[in-house]
């Protein structure tokens, strides 16, 4: 089964070289908290990080297909815990495809919504 999300999400890697992208200046990721229920929008700017209850989310780029911001949008994150220097997640996340390439964790779930310009 992980062979076929890696063929996928190389697949999805490769169609998305093909086409010409955009650099955003940030992204909107969303956090979910699965003991609550509770969703988190977090607001990042290429190159920034922010807490988000007991992670450290950190976004290192976000793009888009040329000329669509409403595209599907692909960030490179690195999630960490706060207290701990071990990386959770570090990698492109599609937000088309959430569960490609996803932070495995208990309690969160963290995933792209969207690029921006602003």
């Amino acid at each position: 089964m992980r062979g076929l999300v890696l063929a996928l999400a190389l697949g999805l890697a490769g169609a998305a070289q093909a086409e010409e992208v955009s650099l955003a200046s940030g992204a909107v990721l969303r956090g979910l908290d699965k003991v609550n229920g509770k969703t988190t929008d977090l607001d990042l700017r290429n190159g920034t990080s922010v807490a988000y209850e007991r992670l450290v989310v950190s976004l290192g780029e976000c793009r888009y297909p040329e000329g669509n911001i409403s595209g599907d949008a692909y960030a490179f994150v690195i999630i960490r815990e706060a207290d701990k220097a071990e990386t959770l997640f570090s990698g492109w996340m599609i937000a088309s495809a959430p569960a490609l390439n996803a932070l495995d964790h208990a309690r969160y779930d963290v995933w792209v919504t969207r690029c921006k310009t602003e």
